[in-house]
């Protein structure tokens, strides 16, 4: 990948971030088909991009059912336990991204510098539920791979893998298929598997940095001509009460009458995304109607210092070895209650994402880093993504407790075409049919929207 000027990103970026919503930008620039210009690219030398990624091919793993106490019927590909460089964050991809994978993967990983190996750890395997929408342009551009969802394991320097097929009648998913077709299918894992070992690289800054980060919050209004959005550069956009929210904004935004306080937000840049990693050019839909809500499957076992290198890893992961533009999700939520910028574009702006295959357009995705099945989310962790949703849904004039209708894009729960109602905060498996956000995550739901609408002012 060729390098772009450090001033032309810093250009680009400050643009994305200083544009006001105003509800009567063109329809022409904000069209799903009309990206933004492309940032210019240098004609010197490629630096070191931050991070990097393993691509290791899987194989037949001999014994590997008896490793496992496995019961799958076929044979177990997968890698032996072998010494690797460091790494962080694990996921599996495959050539097909329409071939699923039917069977179970195992991962375990050993401590970096410690020799301590972890317990055997489960992938979520049925991660074809995210994505760009089937047949758009980012879709058919991409090339992107079938994967399992990442798992962040924590600074490891070991691996052992294996992924074993399922038995005949354990589908869950579609149809049951013809008696020949299922002992075929589950003898067969897709072709081209891979296991993605990805290192986050360093962190974006030190102490001093933040530091200075803080001081200059202040002046953001000042510094962006009232949109009260800080200046390129900084690590995050500094929280506004309700009446300072308001007053940073422009047009027939400003003239909402609910629109709720806009929260801290960790930047890009502060949680250290590499730009020259995306896809140059932005691409926007007209509103955003709705806010799904999304877990990560990349497990609980972090600390919240740890996410900014968390994001890092899922960003490489979704743009390196899923092939998709940008990090999928508009937004992500740690478990401390930290709200982080997603995809590129402007944290205001209608930004197409691809977290909820099908119904992107007009939508926004808020990912919470973690799993959420058994687990329950803290309290922080819902009033996060109430707080994002009265603030970002209210610039769009959307009642949080409210419902709205999207068009489906195509998937395995809609067809394409089909016109559905939805609850203005949704869980992802309202759009699609999987376990996301996770049983836990999504009983909140109902608390993350009246706690939203309050902050809105609404009764």
């Amino acid at each position: 990948m060729r390098a772009y000027l450090s001033s032309s990103i810093a250009v680009t970026c400050a643009a994305a971030l200083a544009l006001p919503l105003s509800l009567a930008t063109p329809a022409a620039a904000q069209s799903l088909g009309r990206p933004a210009a492309p940032v210019a690219l240098s004609a010197g030398a490629e630096p070191r991009l931050a991070g990097s990624t393993q691509s290791l091919p899987l194989g037949p793993v001999a014994g590997g059912e008896r490793a496992l106490g496995a019961t799958g019927a076929g044979p177990v590909q997968g890698l032996t336990r072998r010494d690797v460089r460091p790494f962080s964050l694990v996921g599996v991809v495959w050539d097909d991204a329409r071939k699923a994978l039917h069977g179970t993967v195992q991962v375990r990983t050993r401590a970096a510098g410690s020799g301590v190996w972890s317990d055997w750890r489960a992938l979520e395997t049925h991660d074809d539920e995210h994505g760009a929408d089937p047949g758009t342009a980012e879709d058919a551009a991409s090339g992107s791979r079938g994967a399992t969802a990442p798992l962040w394991v924590g600074h490891s320097d070991g691996v052992e893998i294996r992924v074993s097929p399922e038995r005949s009648g354990e589908e869950a998913d579609g149809p049951a298929p013809v008696a020949a077709d299922r002992a075929t299918r589950a003898a067969t894992l897709p072709d081209g598997m891979r296991l993605e070992l990805v290192d986050p690289g360093p962190e974006p800054e030190g102490p001093r940095a933040r530091a200075a980060t803080a001081s200059t919050a202040a002046e953001a209004v000042a510094a962006e001509g009232g949109t009260g959005l800080a200046p390129a550069g900084a690590a995050e956009l500094p929280a506004l009460s309700r009446a300072a929210t308001r007053a940073s904004l422009a047009g027939a935004a400003a003239a909402k009458p609910y629109i709720g306080p806009r929260p801290r937000i960790v930047t890009r840049k502060g949680w250290g995304a590499d730009e020259r990693l995306r896809a140059r050019s932005f691409v926007y839909t007209k509103s955003v109607k709705a806010a799904f809500v999304h877990h990560t499957v990349t497990g609980n076992r972090y600390t919240c210092k740890q996410a900014p290198s968390i994001l890092r890893g899922i960003y490489r992961y979704h743009v390196k070895s899923l092939r998709w533009r940008d990090f999928g999700y508009n937004f992500a939520v740690d478990k401390c209650g930290n709200i982080y910028e997603g995809r590129a574009g402007g944290v205001t702006r209608a930004v197409l994402g691809a977290h909820t295959r099908g119904f992107n357009t007009n939508s926004m995705g808020i990912a919470v880093l973690g799993t959420y099945g058994s687990a329950t989310p803290p309290a922080a962790v819902v009033n996060a993504v109430a707080r994002l949703t009265a603030w970002k849904l209210g610039l769009y004039g959307v009642n949080p407790k409210g419902t709205t209708s999207l068009v489906s894009g195509g998937g395995n729960r809609y067809k394409k075409g089909r016109k559905v109602t939805f609850r203005t905060i949704a869980g992802h498996r309202d759009g699609y049919a999987t376990e996301c956000p996770g049983k836990r995550l999504y009983g909140k739901l109902g608390t993350a929207r009246s706690t939203s609408a309050k902050y809105q002012g609404r009764r």
